[in-house]
């Protein structure tokens, strides 16, 4: 199950990162209140036309090891445990393990 999450959400990362600028052209016109209204409507059709993995808020941070959605370390793209096993057996470079 994991797995299938790790695949859309790179599918969903590419299809952002593909249209991002034709994108924000659209949104920009289509909320532009100077603009014609016939100009604008266009605008939001076209918007319209784009799919689902084209849209900013279909990406969500993930664990690149388990696919979990929940208590990412971002900067690793690594969940808590995956982050906490590879740190222990030293395979992140710059990581140690804090003793107080």
């Amino acid at each position: 199950m994991g797995k299938i999450r790790i695949l859309r959400d790179i599918k969903a990362r590419n299809g952002v990162n593909a249209n991002e600028i034709i994108r924000r052209a659209y949104l920009y016109v289509a909320r532009n209140q100077t603009l014609p209204p016939q100009v604008r409507y266009q605008a939001q059709l076209q918007l319209n036309t784009f799919g689902r993995y084209t849209r900013p808020t279909t990406v969500k941070n993930r664990c690149s090891e388990t696919g979990r959605g929940r208590g990412i370390i971002s900067e690793f793209a690594l969940s808590r445990y995956q982050f906490r096993t590879k740190a222990l057996n030293g395979d992140l470079p710059g990581v140690k393990k804090a003793s107080w």
